[in-house]
């Protein structure tokens, strides 16, 4: 009887070590999934928020002007345009902090020109060319300016830091499964004889492995639940400082993550239950002591 108890609690100890270490695996590899979403979109939100600012002739009038305008729309790869009157930008705060004294006592007339501020889909540098191209051949443009410099260093920023995200969320799922292999491969290893006892009364291999199966439902199923709460109770702490994380588009991220590690930890127990389970059941009766 004090045996049977003592082999109980050992079981149960191996269950609970089991299931906290697949939920801290899997809170990893959610708030890796998350870093690397969030990254994505962020880099696709500046790719999106480049704008091109196309000089104009201030000789242009208003029909010219309106013209022009729906010409630019009209160019593959422009989401928005935006008329900048040059009176307006004399106006601007910043400009006017750039000079120690009023500009119109340095500048008898004001040296800016009317322009449109054009937003482009896509950050892709020869698409951009392109468009700088035609917008330059286009009667009643002067200049088009846009920060290519700046725009370099972003999609080499970008790059980077997309590829250092993919490779250690990579790695880290990598060492995670073989991590929860060993750690579930443990927790069977502590059943071996009960196994090794069904297969000697002849019980078939589908209704040892169905209890167990069972059981390692339930396990995968909390680890997910704590790994959810984990990434709730961080994601909650955060959104003291960033507000943005409370957002409905962030909000259906966290819920996909969650959604995602509730049914990996399914998933993963399940199949590592069935793999370590059909090794023993497998296994000569006189080796499973070998083991």
């Amino acid at each position: 009887m004090k045996e049977d108890k003592r082999l109980k609690r050992k079981v149960r100890r191996s269950y609970i070590v089991s299931t906290i270490s697949i939920s801290l695996v899997l809170f990893l590899l959610g708030s890796v999934g998350y870093l690397l979403g969030t990254a994505l979109g962020t880099a696709h939100t500046l790719r999106r928020s480049i704008t091109l600012s196309v000089e104009l002739n201030n000789s242009l009038d208003d029909e010219q002007k309106s013209r022009l305008e729906a010409d630019i729309k009209a160019l593959e790869g422009v989401s928005q345009v935006t008329y900048s009157d040059r009176s307006e930008k004399l106006d601007d705060v910043e400009f006017r902090r750039m000079f120690a004294a009023e500009i119109e006592e340095i500048l008898e007339d004001n040296p800016l020109r009317n322009s449109f501020e054009v937003a482009i889909v896509s950050g892709d540098r020869a698409v951009m060319d392109a468009l700088v191209d035609k917008l330059s051949a286009m009667e009643g443009v002067v200049y088009v300016a846009y920060p290519a410099a700046t725009i370099e260093r972003l999609h080499s920023a970008i790059t980077k830091i997309t590829i250092v995200l993919i490779a250690f969320g990579g790695a880290l799922l990598i060492i995670s499964l073989i991590l929860l292999n060993n750690t579930i491969r443990l927790a069977i290893y502590s059943r071996r004889y009960l196994i090794n006892t069904f297969k000697m009364v002849g019980a078939t291999k589908w209704y040892i492995m169905r209890p167990l199966l069972g059981t390692a439902a339930k396990q995968g199923l909390w680890a997910g639940i704590m790994a959810s709460l984990l990434f709730g109770g961080a994601v909650f702490a955060l959104s003291g400082a960033m507000p943005e994380i409370m957002s409905v588009s962030e909000l259906t991220k966290i819920g996909i993550i969650v959604g995602g590690m509730i049914t990996i930890g399914l998933i993963i127990s399940l199949l590592f239950t069935t793999f370590a389970v059909n090794k023993f059941v497998n296994m000569n009766s006189n080796k499973i002591h070998l083991y």
